[in-house]
């Protein structure tokens, strides 16, 4: 005898799209979509800068074997800020720009880029201000070729050339370029031109070293 219609309603199996084993929100699938089908933009890894670091820690070394070679005295560490507090105004200058573009750069370099770290803007233009004034202050600066500019005053040079380039990237939206061009600065100008300010018998080096 055939059933009414009212039981096999009652047991009518619900279909499956109505009753997943697994139940995920559309808000879920929302947020994971753009995740997994968008590859956010490395990066830049420092391995350009492979070349150049070596190339130039081998100068150093060797230019420090040149120098202290003649030197009988044995080389020892020692802190002492008198030859910075007695040095001239502009050398004063360019160390302090120096060290503070130094910390800001490193901190900038390691901190979340553009909207998600508020402060990049603000830093960034202080760090551009820094480099200008230990760029420029370089210039009053002699005596690694004794009266005669050397090739850190070339770096500095390229810096103040640079500068501008990284401000008008960024306002032209080009982030990849702007990155790349502070990036080269922060190694270039900094890390590696800083490395020769330690060279035997400069400054910086006397406020560590001494014979």
């Amino acid at each position: 005898m055939a059933q009414p219609l009212s039981s096999l309603s009652h047991h009518a199996v619900a279909p499956t799209a109505q009753r997943p084993r697994h139940p995920i929100s559309a808000q879920v699938f929302a947020r994971l979509r753009p995740v997994v089908g968008h590859k956010t933009p490395a990066h830049p890894r420092p391995n350009g800068y492979l070349f150049p670091t070596l190339a130039a820690l081998a100068g150093y070394g060797a230019l420090s074997w040149l120098i202290l070679k003649g030197v009988e005295e044995q080389v020892y560490f020692r802190f002492d800020l008198s030859p910075l507090l007695t040095t001239t105004l502009a050398v004063q200058i360019h160390v302090a720009a120096a060290l503070s573009a130094l910390l800001l750069g490193a901190y900038l370099m390691l901190a979340p880029k553009g909207a998600a770290f508020r402060w990049h803007k603000e830093m960034g233009w202080a760090w551009v201000v820094l480099m200008g004034i230990t760029a420029v202050s370089s210039f009053f600066i002699t005596g690694l070729m004794g009266h005669w500019y050397s090739p850190i005053h070339a770096l500095s040079a390229l810096t103040m050339i640079a500068l501008p380039f990284g401000i008008a990237a960024v306002r032209q939206r080009d982030l990849a370029e702007h990155r790349k061009t502070m990036t080269d600065m922060f190694y270039g100008g900094m890390l590696l031109a800083g490395l020769f300010s330690f060279l035997p018998g400069r400054m910086m080096w006397s406020i560590f070293f001494s014979v």
